[in-house]
């Protein structure tokens, strides 16, 4: 069977790539500017009726809300995608991520409403992990399907070059806010960041409007009715090993991606007193330099493989747990810039760079969208969510760095250990059933069609 390619023009492989990555970026734009909030204002606004140590940790904690919904949302969104095409869950989640962030910018605070507060801010939280749980993933296939065969990696790395953006974009939403006095911040300029998101999010389901749907779901699934009835359930039980190895290889890129720049954030400024403007100009940069890395992480990847890279990414993690606390403690902004860059543009941009096309070719097109997506967010669930308020929690106990940092290298080590399991990909063909793990039947991979 010959690999089935886009059969598009350049204009409609640029028209892929922008609804995949701008979505993308838009919408973990959303996702990460509540993390950001989470370590700067919402202990204060949300819970004031406890210490700021406890405050924060509140905090952290409903930030971990929306990763114990993602996993619904990953397998109810990606049922849908397998089973009525990448499209319309694309334009859904989008929509859904996009009005529980907006909503989050009118919510009234602790000391209007009281309780009530925190309980809608967590019940927007939800709205937006239903959403975040397949939006990564349905970019990724979308990207992936529509890639010429031999730069599955490099088309794919542009859905993680969106979450870097997105990142980016919520840091320096929160940087330019945190420029106004402390009392306008705390009244009113923390809701701009939230609030800007309708107008963002408007653009994204527009470009997504604007798209086809994959040519490898509309020949590979639906031309040969292969179409599943619970493809998440038959994901787990055909191919249990990559199942495993996604939600492993998940560990160290989700956890440390978020306890870095999140606990990492707050850590600096509360905890060692660094200024607001320094610590996130320091993380900026690491986010502007980890947008080169990832795609060349992920170019890499096509020349070497998938897991190579990714196992340099893991032990890397390992490596740079305790170099990084003990760069941060300096106080100094050079080494707390070495500190962010190492962390996201060496060891995270070193796993995320070739996680889109890995995992998406771990699952034969009829129930791609499904695994990628339960698997993923089980891992999310189990590192990202908790990785912020364990550290926090860490910290609180120990009154040093030292247990988080062998928590973020024991993460690491598993991921490590995922990845040395897991069969090698980016030969094998996208659209094959492979019925047993890690055996794929390989396919003359032909170039792509202009």
């Amino acid at each position: 069977m010959t690999e089935i390619t886009a059969k598009t023009d350049n204009r409609s492989r640029l028209r892929v790539i922008l609804a995949a990555s701008i979505g993308s970026a838009l919408e973990w734009y959303d996702f990460f500017l509540y993390g950001t909030a989470a370590a700067l204002v919402f202990g204060e606004l949300f819970f004031p009726k406890s210490d700021p140590v406890v405050g924060t940790l509140l905090a952290f904690l409903t930030f971990g809300v929306g990763f114990v919904v993602r996993p619904l949302g990953g397998v109810l969104f990606g049922i849908m995608g397998d089973r009525f095409g990448r499209k319309p869950v694309l334009v859904a989640t989008l929509l859904m991520i996009g009005v529980g962030t907006t909503l989050i910018g009118l919510l009234p605070t602790y000391a209007q409403i009281g309780y009530w507060a925190p309980a809608l801010l967590v019940a927007m939280r939800v709205v937006q992990g239903l959403g975040a749980g397949a939006e990564y993933g349905g970019a990724v296939i979308f990207l992936v399907e529509n890639a010429p065969p031999k730069h599955r990696g490099f088309w794919g790395s542009f859905a993680p070059l969106g979450v870097s953006v997105g990142n980016l974009l919520a840091a320096g939403a929160f940087a330019l806010v945190t420029l106004l006095p402390r009392e306008d911040l705390m009244s009113w300029g923390w809701r701009i960041p939230f609030l800007a998101s309708f107008l963002l999010i408007m653009v994204g389901i527009y470009v997504r409007l604007k798209i086809t749907e994959t040519p490898v779901f509309t020949e590979a699934v639906l031309a040969r009715g292969k179409i599943e009835r619970n493809p998440a359930m038959e994901a787990l039980k055909r191919h249990p090993r990559n199942f495993f190895v996604v939600l492993g290889a998940r560990l160290a890129e989700n956890g440390l991606g978020y306890l870095f720049p999140v606990f990492g954030l707050s850590y600096v400024i509360t905890t060692l007193g660094v200024p607001k403007s320094e610590a996130l100009s320091a993380l900026m940069l690491a986010f502007v330099i980890e947008l080169f890395t990832i795609m060349g992480f992920a170019a890499l990847s096509d020349r070497i493989g998938r897991r190579p890279v990714y196992m340099f990414g893991a032990l890397a993690g390992i490596v740079w747990a305790f170099p990084f606390f003990l760069l941060v403690g300096t106080k100094e902004w050079i080494w707390i810039a070495v500190a962010f860059i190492g962390a996201r543009a060496v060891v995270t941009a070193a796993m995320f760079g070739p996680q889109a096309a890995y995992f998406a070719e771990l699952f034969p097109p009829q129930r791609r969208f499904a695994g990628f997506a339960f698997a993923r967010e089980l891992g999310s669930l189990l590192a990202g969510g908790p990785a912020p308020f364990l550290a926090a929690a860490l910290v609180a106990w120990s009154g040093s760095w030292w247990p988080v940092a062998c928590y973020a290298a024991f993460l690491a080590a598993c991921t490590a250990f995922a990845i040395w399991c897991g069969p090698e990909t980016y030969e094998e063909s996208i659209t094959v059933d492979n019925t047993t793990d890690g055996v794929a039947m390989r396919a003359a991979a032909m170039p792509a069609r202009a």
